[in-house]
């Protein structure tokens, strides 16, 4: 069976200069005013400065960017691309076929892709073959991880059993033969761990506090007990290393987290600083999902309780946030679309990190690129526009070092290539027939 595929950025074999270009290439050091990047089938060949391009490059296919800034493809380490954000409420899965739903996703990652992010991690809702999908190019997408699931325990953040008895979770976001979410021992941990190893999850999703939307619970609540968190996160360290994230909202799941050593806290909102030091120490990261408190809440759209626990963390996270960046602690940029984000907003992340979280414009695109990376287990692969990784590049017409919320309007993406494919290109930009395409 052949693969639908991204059209390459040439002809199968052929090599590409791109030149005339502003490079920032994500690991944090200055911008190349007049830099060039070597494309070679899938991976990078050479990038920085034009003046330093070797002598013996040989023969090329040369395209002006014409004074275009070139970034690295942008990583959102936290979506959900099984949830339709505010174009929709989650309960429709009730009257739709896994089939139809399945349809629904692939509109998600094409959407996301196109807006500049070449790699995001789904913390709930995709299965593994969506991640196989997308890397035979039989669908367009951004490369994926994938959590399939989030474990909590009864009463717990995955628990949406509704009070008819509906669990809410299965109807929104899983499909068919998913792992179960809910655990009730550490042994019951265990087991939940290893079948989701089994199912090729890349990462491990727990959640460690209680949370806005769920129906069981708070935010300042403890989500799984300590010993169940420690549990987890051996099995993922025996398991080849595998990152555990977790939804920690108030102070005792963020603590109980911290202190079993997840490789990221996912919100944070109640950090404080005797925790900020911890993982600084530790070398843990802070997922601030910011886009998410900055919606509107519609109590047409959820329950009481939603609205109200709502407003009230969307203030702590946005008071929190710029003490823990100020703190030193890692950030890793992530949005949490499917909720109350819709998807293919993403970048509009990148603004609210300087603006909210106090960075400087490049430190948010580190946070957004070789930062996420490296969170993801993935930044020998991408993250940064250096020899050997993939060729997964946005070309944009702004200066995001002086005007980065522009990189949150599609018009100003004016083309992405994910692994030396084009999988948009607005307005020309790349030239026709220069570079393969990502799809039909």
């Amino acid at each position: 069976m052949s693969s639908l595929g991204e059209t390459p950025v040439g002809a199968p074999g052929e090599r590409v200069l791109l030149h005339g270009l502003r490079l920032i290439d994500g690991t944090g050091r200055p911008p190349v005013p007049d830099a060039a990047l070597l494309i070679e089938g899938k991976v990078i060949g050479w990038a920085g400065d034009a003046a330093r391009l070797p002598a013996d490059l040989g023969p090329v296919r040369r395209l002006d960017l014409a004074g275009r800034t070139l970034c690295p493809g942008f990583i959102d380490t936290h979506v959900h691309f099984a949830l339709p954000g505010p174009a929709g409420n989650p309960l429709q899965g009730l009257y739709e076929l896994p089939s139809y739903r399945t349809l629904k996703v692939l509109d998600r990652l094409r959407t996301t892709l196109e807006n500049g992010v070449t790699t995001a991690r789904d913390l709930m809702g995709l299965d593994a073959g969506f991640r196989q999908a997308v890397a035979e190019r039989r669908i367009p997408g951004p490369r994926l991880l994938v959590s399939v699931t989030m474990l909590s325990q009864r009463a717990g953040h995955a628990d949406f059993t509704l009070a008819g008895g509906i669990d809410g979770l299965a109807v929104a976001v899983t499909f068919p033969e998913s792992p179960r979410s809910l655990v009730g021992s550490v042994d019951d941990m265990r087991a939940r761990v290893r079948d989701l190893v089994a199912a090729g999850a890349d990462c491990i999703k727990l959640a460690t506090s209680g949370g806005v939307t769920s129906p069981h619970d708070r935010p300042e609540w403890l989500g799984l007990r300590p010993e169940m968190i420690s549990a987890a996160v051996e099995e993922a360290r025996a398991y080849g290393g595998l990152p555990v994230a977790a939804h920690a909202i108030g102070r005792p799941g963020i603590e109980a987290a911290v202190l079993a050593g997840v490789s990221s806290i996912e919100h944070g909102y109640a950090l404080d600083e005797a925790l900020r030091a911890e993982m600084v120490e530790r070398g843990q990261f802070l997922v601030p999902t910011l886009l998410e408190t900055t919606q509107d809440l519609d109590p047409a759209r959820t329950s009481p309780s939603a609205y109200e626990k709502g407003v009230r963390w969307h203030r702590i996270a946005q008071e929190s946030v710029a003490l823990s960046a100020a703190a030193g602690v890692r950030i890793a940029m992530g949005t949490d679309s499917g909720l109350a984000v819709g998807h293919g907003r993403n970048l509009q992340e990148l603004g609210l990190l300087v603006g909210v979280a106090g960075l400087s414009p490049m430190a948010a695109i580190v946070a957004a690129t070789g930062d996420a990376a490296r969170l993801c287990g993935v930044d020998d692969v991408t993250g940064t526009l250096e020899a050997g990784k993939a060729a997964d590049l946005v070309v944009t017409d702004v200066d995001p070092l002086s005007d980065i919320a522009s990189l949150g309007d599609p018009a100003h993406i004016l083309a992405v290539v994910k692994e030396g494919r084009i999988a948009v290109d607005r307005g020309g930009v790349l030239g026709e027939g220069v570079l393969p395409a990502l799809c039909p």
